[in-house]
C-alpha cells in the first residue's frame, strides 16, 4: 500500500511559497506569495488570485508525512500509518495443563543438619 494522499489545488503558486509542517496529529499546509517587487506590472484583470491561506488537518494517531510532491500547481501529500512495535497486537502461544505439569518445577531444599 502506497499511503493515503491529500491533494490541493494551490494554482498561482510556487513550490517555494508552500510550507508543510506536521506537530504531532495536525498536519499545516500554508501557502504565502512572495511580494512583488515595487514597478512590476499592473494588472487590469488577475485570474488566480495570490491569497495567503493555512489549512489544518487533524490526523489520526501514529499517522506520518511520506511524501510531498509539487507538480503544475497541484500540491500532494502522502500519509501513511505507522504503529509502533510496542503497540501493534502480537500473538499470544497457549500451553496446555500437561505440557506446564511436564515443566520442572525449581524447588527449594532445606539445610541438612548434622544430627
Amino acid at each position: 500500500m502506497g499511503g493515503l494522499p491529500i491533494d490541493m489545488a494551490v494554482a498561482g503558486l510556487a513550490e517555494a511559497d508552500l510550507t508543510i509542517t506536521q506537530e504531532r496529529n495536525t498536519l499545516v499546509v500554508t501557502g504565502r506569495k512572495a511580494p512583488e517587487p515595487q514597478g512590476a506590472a499592473e494588472y487590469l484583470h488577475r485570474g488566480i488570485a495570490g491569497r495567503e491561506f493555512e489549512r489544518r488537518f487533524d490526523l489520526a494517531e501514529h499517522m506520518k508525512v511520506t511524501d510531498a510532491h509539487f507538480e503544475n500547481g497541484l500540491l500532494s501529500i502522502t500519509l501513511k500509518r505507522e504503529i509502533p512495535e510496542a503497540m501493534k497486537p502480537r500473538r499470544i502461544a497457549i500451553t496446555s495443563s500437561t505440557a506446564r505439569a511436564e515443566e520442572a518445577v525449581p524447588q527449594i531444599e532445606a539445610r541438612k543438619e548434622a544430627a
